[in-house]
């Protein structure tokens, strides 16, 4: 076997310099006009002070079962992986499709 040793260099005393950074040009911001008649008045809404800001409560409404079952339902399909022979029956053909499948399907017949 060969043992490898490590040989660091040595460096240069000065290193690289680094180039300046170029003189950064000021852009001129325009500055809103402010209307002196409307005075800005923070809200305040601790107790007893401002009425505080309607939230959205949908989360937490109680809705009715045939939605929370949907609902369910999607997650779980997302989340599960569902066997071929059960998953073919999640998509089907439409009454024209169908018809004109069947059509086909007629004259093939033994």
């Amino acid at each position: 076997k060969r043992s490898k040793t490590m040989v660091q260099k040595k460096g240069k005393k000065g290193g690289k310099k680094v180039a300046a950074a170029p003189l950064a040009v000021k852009k001129m911001v325009p500055q809103k006009v402010v209307n002196p008649l409307f005075e800005k008045r923070p809200r305040n809404f601790s107790i007893g002070q401002d009425i505080q800001p309607k939230r959205d409560l949908s989360r937490f409404v109680r809705w009715p079962k045939y939605i929370r079952l949907q609902r369910q339902k999607a997650v779980l399909q997302t989340r599960l992986k569902v066997p071929p022979p059960i998953n073919q029956f999640t998509s089907c053909l439409d009454k024209q499709t169908a018809t004109q499948l069947f059509k086909l399907m007629d004259k093939y017949r033994p």
